[in-house]
């Protein structure tokens, strides 16, 4: 246990030594200012000029907050901001305030902020003579025996000046008479009066004596009192009481026990019987607060603690004890008793915020300041020493100032309010008595936002599907970004980078700045634009403002919204309708004529399947539903009509087809005239093949350019995308009676394909898909379905 005591006294010592230099050495080694003032001067009186004294400038003064931070419950003093001065706010009355003769100092706190700052200053209070000396009692009675030797003293009643110095009591004098002069002893600093008889009394001459003694202070004018003393003159009673010593001194611990026994005092007296027997009394002229701790028994003689001893209100006490005998007149005898209160550690550290301020910007520097405290304790000594510290694990530190238990929390690294936006400093004060006691105080501080993250996308490109025939004026789709700020600094626009690269789409799309929800102004036709890409930037409503953006891919998608086109046969007035003549006797699977036909839609929705609407003959013709091609289906008879109508219905794949008829009226003609109008017809027939080339050169050449268009901008959609997340089309022409679109594109590690009648091999249709969808093998991934 002694062991244990004697290492946490020397970590006490160790840490009084480290702080020490901080007196001497501290980042602001300010000295402190001292005035003195006279007690009972006029309220507004003024003590000196705190901001010239300081060097601060008086203008800034009400801007700096400029105040007095005063650790007494009231507040005696105040500063004038307009022009610095330290003014008394209200009579300051020295007595009551500080007890005693030694120096009364009041220490203030000045403080200032922007930069913080705070300023200690030492107000000597001096003392006026207010005050009179006066007695406890204005009548003092002594019963003293006629054969009472000269030279015996008796023990007046001492005075009581509160005023301190000069202005205390410096003297006593008596009214002058023949039996009686005063002596004064001086006992630490208090005068005690004694009245010594310096002439024998006769009382069958004079049985009573009145006196009158007068304190006299030394104040300038000097004040005084009065004390009547009555001398009554008795038969001898020649022994009084004495104690072993005048003086006692004894050591106590605060906070002891109601009814420990402090001393036990005894006084003898050699006179025999009545005279003999002591009885024992507390001086009358003790402070009030002694009768109020201490009690003593009369007949043992024993001090005891009556009250609670409080080493913070008093370290000494002095207490006067008198033994009186019963004799007639009584004798009495005096000594006093020193009793010393020893400290103990029964107060914990105080901490006091002297300035706080509970909110910090989150780009503050490391070392920035927020808050100034000061730990005080009541106890003294080792008891005293105080260790401060941040217990919790937070980015604030305690820096000592340059004075002994003043700190500041500073900031030591750099905040995020995206990762704490609120801290609890909890502050711990400890002193280094046995066992040590401590206190805990949390400041709560909230980080303030500043604008240091950008809007963010979930991801670096988006990818829309739209089809086509879309209706103007409605949202097609809407982007969505997030801030990890708040307040403004998370308020996010949207806007539309317009023509950036050459990219006129934009212009046809409208964005709502508050919500990210795209309208297309126009309506978009899958056959004269396939893909297209804008950028959407994302801005917060910071200061400055922070913005990203993101790549928006746009793939329109093919509806059934075109109807198929006849292109063979075709009459000179423009419909559909044309004249086969063919032989009598050919065979059956003779080829009569190839109806032709083109759908500017793609898939299943360009795909077009041919049937007999209507026919003479069923037996007579075949139609093949997917080249479009009408042969014989076995040779003619003498029986069967010469001429034949058949009406061809070409209808696509949509989910609503269209549709559209074709007629070709066959003619079976002798092989002799069928020989001879050959010649005829091919001059003609040259003609119409010519215009079906012509609407070929114009079908084909309509299809190369999107193919080229196509594979140009998957190109460059290849070259700003990672090979993980792309999309490819690949538009093939497959003509062969009809013409069909067939597109494959790519997303991700998926390759997909959108095909008309002609399935390559190798290709499935995908359940679910409505057949229009299928799904091509590649060769370096596993084909999956496709989601849309």
């Amino acid at each position: 246990m002694m062991g244990s005591v004697r290492r946490s006294s020397d970590y006490c010592w160790f840490a009084i030594y480290l702080s020490l230099p901080l007196l001497f050495f501290g980042e602001q080694a300010v000295a402190e200012l001292r005035y003195s003032i006279p007690e009972e001067v006029k309220e507004g009186t003024v003590v000196g000029n705190v901001a010239k004294d300081l060097g601060l400038d008086k203008t800034s003064l009400i801007e700096r907050r400029f105040r007095v931070v005063s650790g007494y419950k009231d507040t005696f003093f105040e500063v004038n901001p307009d022009n610095g001065a330290l003014q008394v706010r209200k009579k300051i009355d020295r007595e009551e305030l500080c007890q005693g003769s030694g120096a009364c100092l009041m220490e203030l706190k000045i403080l200032v902020e922007n930069p913080l700052e705070m300023h200690h200053i030492i107000v000597e209070i001096t003392d006026v003579n207010d005050h009179s000396p006066s007695f406890p009692e204005k009548q003092q009675t002594f019963e003293i025996f006629e054969q009472t030797s000269t030279g015996t003293r008796f023990q007046l009643h001492a005075a009581r000046d509160p005023d301190a110095g000069m202005n205390s009591i410096r003297t006593y004098t008596l009214m002058s008479n023949e039996h009686f002069e005063i002596d004064i002893s001086q006992s630490d600093e208090d005068k005690i009066p004694f009245l010594v008889l310096k002439k024998s009394l006769d009382r069958e001459q004079n049985n009573k004596h009145l006196l009158f003694v007068t304190a006299v202070d030394g104040g300038k004018p000097q004040r005084s009192g009065t004390l009547n003393v009555s001398i009554i003159v008795l038969d001898s009673n020649d022994n009084r009481p004495m104690f072993s010593q005048d003086t006692y001194q004894i050591e106590i611990y605060e906070n002891v026990p109601v009814g420990t026994t402090v001393t036990r005092l005894n006084a003898m007296d050699s006179d025999e019987g009545t005279n003999g027997e002591t009885e024992y009394s507390l001086s009358k002229t003790l402070r009030r607060n002694v009768y109020d701790i201490f009690e003593l028994d009369s007949l043992s003689g024993e001090l005891k603690v009556k009250g609670i001893v409080d080493f913070e209100e008093s370290e000494i006490y002095k207490v006067d004890i008198e033994a009186s005998d019963k004799g007639q007149p009584p004798l009495t005898g005096r000594c006093r008793v020193v009793i010393k209160i020893k400290d103990v550690n029964d107060n914990p550290p105080e901490i006091e915020i002297t300035s706080l301020s509970n909110t910090v910007s989150e780009d503050s520097k490391p070392g920035t300041v927020i808050s100034l405290i000061s730990v005080t304790d009541k106890d003294s000594g080792v008891n005293g020493k105080i260790i401060s510290h941040i217990t919790n694990n937070v980015p604030f530190e305690l820096k000592p100032s340059y004075k002994d238990n003043i700190y500041s929390v500073v900031t030591k690294g750099f905040l995020d309010r995206e990762e704490v936006s609120h801290y609890e400093i909890t502050i711990k004060a400890t002193d280094c008595g046995e066992p040590p006691l401590s206190t805990f105080k949390t400041l709560n501080i909230q980080i303030l936002d500043v604008n240091d993250n950008r809007p963010h996308f979930e991801k670096k490109s988006l990818e829309f599907y739209l089809s086509e025939n879309n209706i103007a004026g409605t949202s097609i789709f809407s982007v969505s970004a997030t801030d990890n700020d708040m307040n403004d600094n998370a308020a996010i626009s949207y806007h539309i980078v317009r023509g950036e690269n050459g990219n006129e789409m934009s212009s046809f799309l409208n964005i709502n700045s508050d919500n990210g929800h795209i309208t297309a102004l126009k309506s978009f036709d899958f056959e004269t634009l396939k893909t297209f890409q804008f950028q959407v930037v994302a801005t917060d409503s910071g200061t400055p403002s922070l913005s990203s953006n993101v790549t928006v891919n746009v793939f329109i998608l093919d509806q059934n919204d075109n109807a198929p086109v006849i292109l063979y046969p075709v009459s000179s007035n423009g419909s559909a309708e044309g004249v086969e003549e063919i032989p009598r006797n050919v065979n059956a699977g003779h080829l009569v004529t190839k109806v032709r036909a083109y759908d500017a839609d793609i898939g299943y929705n360009g795909w077009l399947l041919f049937s007999l609407q209507q026919v003479t003959d069923h037996s007579l013709f075949g139609l093949d539903r997917y080249t479009g091609q009408i042969r014989t289906l076995r040779s003619f008879t003498e029986t069967d009509e010469a001429e034949h109508k058949l009406v061809i219905l070409v209808k696509d794949n949509g989910n609503v087809s269209l549709s559209a008829t074709a007629t070709v009226i066959v003619k079976l003609v002798e092989p002799k005239e069928a020989f001879a109008a050959s010649d005829v017809k091919s001059s003609a027939k040259v003609d119409d093949e010519d215009n079906v080339t012509f609407y070929l050169m114009i079908t084909l050449g309509s299809v190369s350019v999107l193919f080229l268009i196509s594979i140009i901008i998957l190109i460059a959609m290849q070259c700003s995308k990672t090979t993980d997340y792309t999309s490819k089309y690949l538009q093939e022409t497959n003509y062969d009676g009809t013409l069909c679109h067939s597109i494959q594109y790519r997303s991700g590690d998926k390759r997909y394909m959108l095909v008309g009648p002609r399935m390559s091999i190798g290709s499935t249709i995908v359940p679910g898909s409505h057949a229009n969808t299928l799904v091509a093998p590649d060769r370096r991934r596993t084909s999956v379905e496709v989601r849309l």
